[in-house]
């Protein structure tokens, strides 16, 4: 596995903070990733449970941007996930998941940690299928959804207390199974902030 990845939309090579059980790159940039079993970031707000073991293929990106990819997943055990990442340390991050719920139904998922993680469930999905998208207006971000890539759904907006050495990009997970893979298409980045938080586009 190469040390680093180039996608051809995105501006910088991305580069593996931890790797995953397997990759593969096709030659229209797509991204398929297997996690390892038992991976996971999470910080536990009643220490209970600190994960922060789970592949991440990141870059650096710039201070007002956005970056939105598809993600399919074979998401097999309870929590298993397709993950855009914010990453600053391991008390300091974020994430918008494709994410199997307890009930066994695909689901958006957000957590957002400075210290400690929270844990938000958004919607459920028919199919474990989504366009997912993180905008970065310097201190501040938000997370969107999209089933067709053109109507988007607002997750949340929030801050990070540490953003010095911010990094972005994909994650796997599979915090009590044995592993899933996920697939990473239609990537694309805008060196630009988002208009309107809440407006769909």
């Amino acid at each position: 596995m190469n040390d680093t990845v180039k996608v051809a939309s995105l501006p910088h090579p991305l580069s593996w903070e931890t790797a995953p059980a397997d990759f593969a790159q096709s030659d229209d940039g797509a991204l398929r990733m297997s996690a390892a079993p038992r991976t996971d970031f999470f910080v536990d707000p009643r220490g209970q449970v600190n994960m922060t073991n789970s592949a991440r293929l990141l870059f650096r990106p710039d201070e007002r941007f956005m970056l939105r990819a598809q993600a399919r997943g074979d998401l097999v055990a309870t929590y298993d996930a397709a993950v855009l990442m914010l990453y600053v340390d391991d008390r300091h991050w974020a994430k918008l998941c494709l994410e199997l719920s307890p009930q066994g139904q695909p689901m958006i998922v957000s957590v957002v940690t400075n210290g400690a993680s929270d844990d938000c469930n958004s919607v459920v999905l028919d199919e474990a299928a989504a366009y997912l998208r993180v905008a970065g207006f310097g201190n501040a971000f938000a997370f969107h959804y999209s089933l067709d890539g053109a109507v988007w759904h607002f997750v949340r907006y929030f801050g990070l207390q540490q953003t010095s050495g911010l990094r972005a990009g994909f994650s796997v997970q599979a915090p009590v199974g044995d592993g899933c893979t996920i697939t990473f298409m239609d990537i694309h980045y805008g060196a630009e902030a988002l208009a309107d938080l809440r407006s769909g586009v």
